[in-house]
């Protein structure tokens, strides 16, 4: 253990990207006496909008939510691609003068809790000559999302080694790929795919969409015609947060839609398709098994998606497949399709909390065993939090919630002088069921490796902003199961 640069800071926030640099904004915004660091593990800030390099990368949320509440977005486009959302992020980091706080390439690998010292200990990798060093904290703030940035989901295909082209994954795109008059499939029918195949069939020979089963797809237009015209007539953050609201209550609105009248939803979702493909289209391939919002519907901005099809420059295949040749890929049903690129869109591999390892007191923390406390804490787990956007909506919707009470907790925990903040569930009567109730594949993969979630409030978990708001912003900080303690 290299210890030359051990710190103490009253608070460590984990990851630079979306979440970490909202979080350390209204942490700094808010207790602006409060000493911090930020850790990221690579060699750049922005997390996924940094990892992601595959062409066409966007948001799948407007970026009148996915954006900060205190940052208004400026830009034409409201589905942005991923420079400029890239470039939002840079903005606000410099704005609010966090560019020194950041330390890149500092990878935690373990906390452990002292009780006795009221403080975590971290074992940080650092990234420019792999020493291990060591730096304590009062609260360590975990902003890591969901996924695993070193890998994607790939299943095991037969014959894989057998195709002479390239196969490549969407998270580790690689710079030198050339696809311009090639013959690409991609392999997968979620947001990853839905996005590729428009971006790739510009270019590309042909561009197929093979897909085992059919994913609901939802069609927007790029640009807010709302906002531009609030913009024209409204001061800038009051047009942003009409906005935003406006744009909070509609994708509450078909979320309550879809779980209410599927039924009706599903028509209404493949009559637009329909509208964009023509009377004549098969609609089977565009028609799941399951009910719209069992899993998140993908975004398809403009019809790109669809106007790639109409042109004849990509198709959808629903099939499965059999193997791997060496020309492309043969499918159970007996046809083959020719490839000389195949994209593995086939989704993430979920990582609680980055992976660290975490210790209470010498008790290894284990992340199934954990019951999520308003979506943020975890109970018997002292000064740690963690910020998980929603499934259904904007994640920065839900990341702004979390960490204005993080932060009133913190400021109820320095009234009080006891900087030792601890979730406490002492109620018989509360079960437990998994975190996230998603029918996709990426969590139901990791389900018996995520936190739980309680049958009630505040262990409950909402898909439902207005819910988090009243209890985030505006719930007690003091509800008798939040227990302060310790000394300053």
């Amino acid at each position: 253990m290299h210890n030359a640069m051990k710190e103490h800071f009253d608070v460590v926030i984990v990851g630079a990207g979306l979440s970490g640099i909202g979080a350390a904004v209204h942490l700094q915004r808010a207790l602006p006496h409060k000493t911090f660091a930020i850790l990221e593990a690579r060699e750049a800030l922005g997390g996924t909008w940094d990892l992601f390099r595959y062409p066409g990368i966007r948001s799948d949320s407007d970026m009148f939510t996915l954006g900060y509440n205190f940052k208004p977005w400026r830009q034409r486009k409201a589905i942005a691609d991923g420079p400029s959302i890239l470039a939002y992020l840079n903005e606000t980091v410099d704005e609010h003068g966090l560019r020194s706080k950041i330390r890149l390439r500092h990878k935690l690998r373990r906390a452990s809790w002292s009780s006795k010292d009221a403080r975590w200990t971290l074992e940080v990798e650092r990234g420019d000559d792999g020493a291990v060093i060591e730096l304590t904290a009062t609260f360590l703030w975990g902003n890591t999302g969901y996924y695993d940035y070193d890998k994607g989901y790939e299943p095991s295909f037969p014959g894989r080694e057998r195709f002479a082209g390239r196969v490549v994954h969407p998270q580790k795109w690689p710079e030198d790929l050339e696809y311009a008059g090639k013959r690409v499939i991609v392999i997968g029918s979620g947001a990853t795919a839905v996005t590729l195949v428009p971006s790739l069939a510009k270019t590309a020979a042909h561009v197929i969409m093979l897909q085992r089963s059919p994913t609901w797809m939802i069609m927007r237009p790029s640009v807010d015609n709302v906002a531009e015209a609030l913009r024209a007539t409204l001061p800038e953050k009051l047009a942003y947060d009409v906005t935003r609201w406006k744009n909070v209550l509609l994708s509450m609105f078909v979320y309550q839609l879809s779980q209410r009248r599927p039924e009706g939803m599903g028509q209404w979702l493949l009559e637009q398709i329909r509208n964009e493909l023509g009377p004549d289209a098969d609609m089977r391939a565009f028609t799941p098994s399951y009910k719209p919002w069992d899993e998140r519907l993908c975004l398809v901005p403009d019809g790109d998606f669809f106007r790639a099809m109409r042109e004849g420059r990509a198709e959808v295949v629903t099939d499965t497949i059999e193997t791997f040749t060496e020309t492309g890929i043969a499918l159970t049903s007996g046809k083959h399709l020719e490839a000389d690129i195949i994209v593995t869109a086939t989704g993430l591999v979920l990582k609680f909390a980055g992976g660290v390892e975490a210790t209470v007191d010498g008790r290894r923390v284990v992340p199934s065993d954990l019951v999520s406390y308003r979506g943020c804490m975890f109970a018997g787990v002292p000064n740690y939090a963690t910020t998980f956007g929603y499934t259904n909506s904007s994640w920065t919707l839900k990341a702004d919630l979390i960490a204005a009470f993080v932060v009133r907790a913190m400021r109820e925990a320095d009234k009080r002088r006891s900087p030792v903040i601890t979730p406490k569930l002492d109620d018989p009567t509360v079960s437990t069921k998994p975190f996230i109730d998603l029918r996709s594949g990426y969590f139901q993969r990791a389900i018996d490796q995520l936190p739980k979630q309680g049958s009630k409030s505040p262990w409950k978990l909402n898909q439902n902003y207005l819910k988090d708001l009243a209890l985030l912003r505006f719930g007690s900080v003091d509800d008798g199961v939040l227990e302060y303690s310790g000394r300053a």
